[in-house]
């Protein structure tokens, strides 16, 4: 509708003073809702009881009003450690190249509240919009994304009645630790391309219970199996960092190593390489024909995709798979490189191979060999 308006020039749109505009329409108190109804998807009950110590850095954004009301509404034994807003965000730790980004999955953007972990049992921040999580364990430090993603899996569907073809959904780039978890459940596993607009229609109709990225983004349905909210909702992944901890007993990271008991332990890495805008054309519309790599850090190739397997959507580059690693090459949207991710179960040598043979397998393919 918006976009009709602009293309009519605004044609149709009324003008009038604020003070009559708030008038007409009223207002709403969007923090009292959406905090009363946090019970619906996160068992609150569960954390109140259970005692735990608690920290948040809101990292000087939109939940910064939130989590007080969160914890007073729910009598959380929460510490929000940082209530600084500051438009130069002059508070904050660099990250890796010297920019200031509010960055939950970071160590570096991470450093203060990272400092803090002995004084909580687990703790948590959300970046400026309150769409990215970043989890900090008492024993361990920051975790990884991809750790949190796989043991939120692992949790969610073990202490959710929802139904049993509820399946859970990653894109192309995260962790295949999150596949080997809803094998074990069992559980449908829904692949798609990096964006969260592809688990809107599942989350809507029920059919997908959890969506995760590997940028710390995720979403999951309420504990009656009904949707929650389409979009990545940072404080609903602390929150359940926080009930995990609770109802198991140990925390995330202890949640994760258990995983990696059973299924091995992956090592991610993402780098980025030079690309000029018409091989990023090229490396954006490959067809699998193009990649003809037979193996790939000395393992034969299993899957050569540039259309993701969960909905047969074009993943705008390639990913290919072995038996224990995997890499996928994506081009950036603002810079001249492409992005390449790769995760292997064997170890970083085995990852830095992967690595190697990745930008290979893709000049090959953009010069057309």
């Amino acid at each position: 509708m918006a976009n009709e308006l602009l293309r009519s020039r605004l044609d149709g749109v009324v003008r009038m003073p604020f003070e009559q505009a708030i008038g007409a329409v009223g207002r709403h108190d969007f923090m009292t809702a959406y905090v009363d109804d946090l019970a619906n998807v996160v068992d609150m009950d569960a954390i109140r009881g259970s005692g735990l110590k608690l920290g948040v850095d809101p990292l000087g954004g939109a939940s910064v009003d939130y989590w007080a009301v969160i914890r007073d509404r729910y009598h959380l034994d929460l510490t929000v450690t940082n209530q600084v807003v500051d438009p130069q965000f002059g508070f904050m730790t660099v990250d890796w190249d010297g920019r200031i980004r509010m960055d939950p999955s970071s160590p570096y953007a991470m450093a203060r509240l990272v400092a803090l972990k002995d004084s909580f049992d687990v703790a948590f921040a959300n970046d400026t919009d309150a769409d990215r999580h970043g989890i900090v364990s008492g024993s361990s430090g920051l975790m990884n994304p991809n750790h949190f993603l796989s043991a939120a899996v692992a949790y969610l569907y073990r202490n959710r009645q929802w139904r049993p073809d509820v399946a859970v959904g990653k894109t192309v780039v995260s962790t295949s630790m999150i596949d080997r978890a809803a094998a074990e459940l069992p559980r449908k596993l829904l692949e798609v391309p990096v964006g969260f607009k592809w688990f809107v229609d599942g989350l809507v109709d029920g059919s997908l219970g959890f969506g995760g990225e590997e940028s710390a983004g995720m979403s999951f349905l309420r504990r009656d199996g009904t949707v929650w909210t389409t979009d990545k909702d940072g404080i609903i992944a602390c929150l359940l960092a926080a009930e995990l901890t609770a109802v198991t007993g140990h925390d995330p990271a202890a949640a994760y190593a258990e995983l990696t008991a059973r299924f091995g332990a992956p090592v991610f890495r993402r780098i980025d390489a030079r690309a000029t805008r018409e091989e990023k054309a090229i490396l954006a519309a490959l067809s699998p024909a193009q990649v003809t790599a037979s193996s790939l850090a000395g393992e034969p190739v299993t899957a050569v995709l540039t259309k993701a397997p969960g909905n047969g959507a074009p993943i705008g580059g390639v990913k290919v798979t072995t038996e224990h690693g995997w890499f996928a090459a994506r081009p950036s949207g603002t810079e001249d490189v492409y992005k390449i991710y790769a995760e292997s179960f064997r170890g970083e040598e085995h990852l830095d191979r992967l690595l190697e043979e990745a930008q290979s397998v893709v000049a090959d393919a953009l010069a057309g060999k």
